[in-house]
């Protein structure tokens, strides 16, 4: 069984800064994938970003030049770092862990159908 559980949210001053995890321990498949999501309030899920079984990552347009997404396999940690953060950002951040097909990139790991998710950290960021 693969649980995911996130931490890091907050609520902060636009410009600010937070860094999201995600432990998820070990996962017992080869070849998986691993992204970050957010549902805004009022509006559906969104990918945010994407990191790939082979390393690549990927990144919503909203999020490019601001958020970097990395992996720890080794600790079984995802992160988000988060910079120049904008009221717009304002979400539940959800990280979901995908092992089916594997051996996907970050961008097809972002636009295809999760495994497993996470409950979810809330992250609210005030004009």
């Amino acid at each position: 069984q693969v649980h995911l559980a996130e931490s890091g949210g907050g609520s902060i001053s636009a410009g600010g800064s937070l860094r999201l995890s995600c432990d998820y321990g070990r996962i017992p498949y080869s070849g998986y994938c691993m992204a970050w999501f957010r549902q805004r309030p009022g509006s559906e899920r969104e990918g945010v970003a994407g990191f790939g079984a082979d390393g690549s990552t990927t990144y919503a347009d909203s999020v490019k030049g601001r958020f970097t997404i990395s992996q720890n396999k080794q600790q079984g940690t995802l992160y988000l770092q988060m910079v120049s953060l904008l009221p717009e950002d304002t979400a539940m951040y959800y990280c979901a862990a995908r092992v089916q097909p594997p051996f996907v990139t970050g961008g097809d790991c972002m636009s295809g159908s999760m495994d497993y998710w996470g409950k979810g950290t809330r992250v609210t960021i005030s004009s």
